[in-house]
């Protein structure tokens, strides 16, 4: 939970903790896939990815189609992260300690900038009583483990880790 003494949002970056970890859940992927099925792909689908979680847009796959360089991905990344960093602070009003802020970051960049933003995650954060509502916050953080509507082993693992990272500065891949 934030805590009393954290600092504001708009002052904080994803921490190299930060970033290492999120390197290390997304996996770096130098030729395109699908990211429903994993599967190399050698034309655009709906869900084409590369690099670290990079969503290729229809438009953008005579650039990606070919595949990336590992710098051009991280390069991708900083640029794919800026939006989640600047969602998060903006919609966070309270203080946060770095490792906080970098879990929310990991967090928004899986689920995507308007879900973040009107989940039930940013309102109990934001709640001055959340901090005695730990169990509600945990259980509204961890209930992002869907895909398609079904329950994913990948994203219960995911929001364990970063629910790690929130409340422990564990940061550390399942």
């Amino acid at each position: 939970m934030s805590v009393p003494g954290g600092f504001f949002a708009a002052t904080l970056k994803l921490s190299p903790d930060g970033m290492a970890l999120l390197k290390g859940v997304e996996e770096l992927y130098l030729k395109p896939y699908d990211d429903q099925t994993g599967e190399v792909i050698t034309q655009w689908v709906q869900g084409a990815t590369i690099g670290y979680g990079h969503l290729i847009a229809q438009t953008e796959w005579a650039n990606y189609g070919d595949g990336i360089s590992e710098p051009a991905a991280d390069t991708r990344l900083a640029a794919d992260l800026a939006p989640f960093q600047r969602a998060v602070r903006s919609a966070i009003t309270v203080g946060l300690q770095q490792h906080e802020f970098d879990a929310l970051v990991i967090f928004a960049f899986n689920i995507g900038e308007r879900a973040f933003r009107s989940s039930s995650v940013v309102r109990l954060i934001n709640e001055p009583e959340a901090i005695a509502s730990k169990l509600r916050l945990e259980s509204a953080w961890k209930a992002w483990n869907k895909s398609q509507g079904k329950v994913m082993k990948g994203l219960d693992n995911r929001r364990r880790c970063e629910w790690q990272v929130f409340t422990r500065a564990v940061y550390e891949r399942w």
